[in-house]
């Protein structure tokens, strides 16, 4: 017999301005983590590119295996605390093939790669250098679901948040969280970061949490890039339960509580899953 789903959930996600150094960005995940205290929350969530961001573009991204040692770092955290902690995305190789990975370490200290963002942000946004993740990563192919104390959460990586079918294959799984670790450009982020996490949360009728990249990144070359930020908690009637300003300075962690009766309200006001009819 299936154990029932906890009744709530403790969950934090961090914003980071990640660098070019894996040692170094870990150094400051571990920071944060430390920030906690005790008791940890069930799920920490981190953004896109956590533990290594490009700086300029074309420069090349190297691969971080699930055995590299600052992961090891962080899983020592896992089991000292009892959490998971949600890697955003990762360069992961496998079979001569890049491809940009979230991995959830478990309070053993386990590693998983459980999932592979499936589209790939090759853009051109008006006030910024051409984008083309292709270029270095190869697709996903596949939606991805993970359970922690029997709720279930649905996988997305930054860009895939434009592309409501995936979502839609959640929403039918009945998936109770959704997570979007992101690294948003300033010009998209400010015309869409808001509206688009909202809406994915109404339409599914989950909880989101989105960590993001923000601020003002600075390479070893002397090179910067700066991203969106204002990393979100949003519950599954679509109201914003926590964000991060323009102006976030040292505040980096956003903490609360998933309650299992907030998804059944809305889901018994609005009953989606009996009414639907395209999947």
């Amino acid at each position: 017999m299936t154990a029932a789903a906890a009744t709530d959930l403790d969950v934090a996600i961090l914003q980071l301005t990640s660098l070019d150094d894996v040692t170094v960005n870990t150094d400051k995940i571990l920071d944060l983590l430390g920030s906690l205290g005790t008791p940890a929350p069930d799920l920490v969530s981190l953004p896109e590119n956590a533990l290594y961001m490009r700086i300029r573009e074309g420069e090349k991204i190297p691969a971080i295996p699930l055995d590299d040692p600052n992961l090891a770092r962080l899983g020592k955290w896992c089991v000292t605390s009892g959490s998971h902690l949600h890697i955003g995305s990762v360069p992961l190789e496998q079979n001569g093939r890049l491809y940009n990975a979230s991995l959830l370490i478990g309070p053993d200290g386990s590693v998983s790669d459980v999932y592979r963002k499936i589209h790939l942000f090759d853009v051109a946004v008006t006030g910024h250098k051409p984008v083309r993740e292709s270029d270095v990563f190869t697709h996903g192919d596949s939606p991805a679901i993970f359970t922690i104390k029997g709720w279930k959460f649905g996988c997305t990586i930054c860009y895939d948040l434009r592309f409501a079918e995936l979502f839609t294959k959640y929403a039918a799984a009945h998936v109770d969280v959704i997570l979007i670790p992101s690294s948003f450009l300033v010009p998209t982020g400010k015309a869409h970061w808001d509206i688009m996490t909202r809406a994915r949360a109404i339409e599914s009728q989950a909880y989101v949490l989105a960590a993001a990249q923000g601020g003002v990144h600075q390479g070893q070359d002397g090179s910067s890039r700066a991203t969106y930020g204002h990393s979100m908690i949003i519950d599954p009637w679509g109201e914003v339960v926590q964000t991060l300003p323009d102006d976030f300075g040292d505040r980096r962690v956003l903490r609360a509580t998933l309650s299992r009766e907030r998804i059944d309200k809305v889901r018994s006001q609005i009953p989606m899953r009996n009414h639907r009819r395209l999947t």
